[in-house]
């Protein structure tokens, strides 16, 4: 690495123009990469793999309303100079249209005011998390800083004396059923020791409990495991990405279960569409686990229409390689052999399906009778080795309501995500710079 300028009196040092030469002629380098396989192309997909067929028009369509859940971060420098200190902002939202409002706004190419009026019950949920060289209060390490303004978020009321931290006790504990009276902690954020009981019984009534190990205090929100992957010194930039796809799944759950206090006939009438995969990734995944208890659950109970829509990443490049060879109305269930054949190197292991360990939900491929692509995941209530269409319920209600939503202000877009993104993300321009300012003008030095 090249040394830099602290006060700019003394220049950068510069890369070399010539020491490429030296990986241009090394023999291992060389051997390396000719031992590489690039990704096949569309003529050389064999879709008889996996399961598909055309999507069939669904009887008895009940869905009158669209949830969409969405979320942004920016970062924001509050001190510049050694040593630098950065805070995260991230901002959370759930939004409910319904579908005789949506009639015709998904032909629009564009967003205008009048449209947003259409949305119902926007609530925005905001949180602020200390990342690098900055704590709550003296003396608190960086990590605990973490925790603390995590659990704090989650207790946060959100009217009607409800909060988050109920949803995810009620999701964790399966408040729902009988069963699940205790959680395993991977690791105690203080002691370091393992495997530590969580039990319902012993929680507090601020839900915290006493590690069995230390006797130091554990948040309930310490089951997403992000103390471990946070370091004082480097800092904690690696779990952003977490905190934003476990929180804005916690919202979906914490409708949920208001709907099933209030009224769980609505379930029938509802589609819960998140901006992502059905997933809990890094340090999070193992919340995949009751999750897809509740998803079973509700199955079994009653009924669930859910959807998670991915706008990039590999399967989604995948899917516009091989749309030339989709009919209209395909829907491609995708299987072991065919993602680590054609889109993840690797090789199926029929015992641990795809995702095993982080998801909820099987990936589809499906190709609108108007031409569009969706990279779509169903939930689903158990591990699928051979995920068939058959297995994945109300997939044509589901995947004909995300055709109806189509946007065409970009590409393969609905409107319930475009809107949602429009109100919760957070620019780089000017949004980073104004809370910048707002940081700096509030943390005290």
């Amino acid at each position: 690495m090249a040394y830099s300028s602290k006060d700019g009196k003394k220049p950068f040092e510069h890369a070399s123009r010539t020491s490429h030469t030296h990986i241009l002629n090394d023999d291992a380098v060389q051997k390396f990469l000719s031992r590489c396989v690039l990704p096949k192309k569309a003529e050389d997909i064999d879709f008889n793999v996996c399961d598909s067929r055309k999507i069939n028009s669904p009887e008895g369509d009940d869905i009158q309303f669209i949830v969409a859940i969405d979320g942004g971060s920016t970062t924001a420098v509050v001190q510049k100079e050694f040593p630098s200190s950065v805070l995260q902002f991230f901002q959370f939202g759930a939004l409910r249209f319904s579908v005789t409002d949506l009639e015709g706004l998904e032909r629009k190419p564009f967003i205008d005011p009048d449209d947003m009026a259409k949305l119902k019950n926007i609530q925005r949920l905001k949180l602020v998390l200390p990342i690098r060289n900055m704590s709550l209060e003296e003396g608190v390490s960086l990590t605990d800083s973490v925790r603390r303004a995590m659990y704090e978020f989650f207790c946060d009321e959100l009217g009607e004396d409800d909060t988050l931290m109920k949803t995810l006790s009620w999701l964790i504990f399966q408040e729902y059923q009988e069963g699940g009276d205790e959680w395993m902690l991977a690791s105690c954020p203080s002691c370091g020791a393992t495997k530590i009981p969580l039990s319902r019984a012993k929680m507090k009534s601020n839900h915290t409990f006493d590690c069995t190990e230390c006797s130091e205090v554990i948040f309930l929100t310490d089951v997403f495991r992000l103390h471990e992957a946070i370091d004082d010194d480097i800092g904690a930039g690696g779990i952003v990405g977490y905190v934003l796809t476990s929180v804005e799944q916690i919202i979906l759950i914490h409708l949920i279960r208001l709907i099933l206090m209030m009224q769980p006939k609505l379930l029938k009438q509802i589609l819960f569409i998140k901006d992502g995969p059905l997933a809990f990734f890094g340090q999070t995944a193992n919340m995949h686990k009751p999750v897809r208890s509740l998803v079973k659950f509700l199955f079994e109970r009653h009924d669930l229409f859910m959807a998670g829509l991915e706008k990039s990443g590999g399967f989604v490049e995948h899917a516009d390689e091989i749309q030339r060879k989709l009919e209209a109305g395909t829907i491609l269930v995708l299987n072991n052999k065919y993602i680590y054949t054609y889109i993840t190197p690797g090789k199926a292991d029929e015992s641990a399906p795809y995702g095993s360990t982080s998801y909820y939900s099987n990936k589809v491929i499906f190709k609108s009778m108007d031409g569009r692509l969706y990279v779509v995941t169903i939930p689903t209530d158990e591990l699928l080795k051979e995920p068939a269409i058959t297995k994945l319920k109300n997939i044509d209600v589901i995947l004909d309501n995300v055709a109806k939503l189509k946007c065409d202000m970009y590409d393969n877009a609905l409107v319930p995500v475009a809107l949602a993104n429009k109100l919760v993300s957070l620019a780089n321009h000017p949004s980073s710079r104004i809370l910048q300012q707002f940081a700096i003008d509030k943390v005290k030095g």
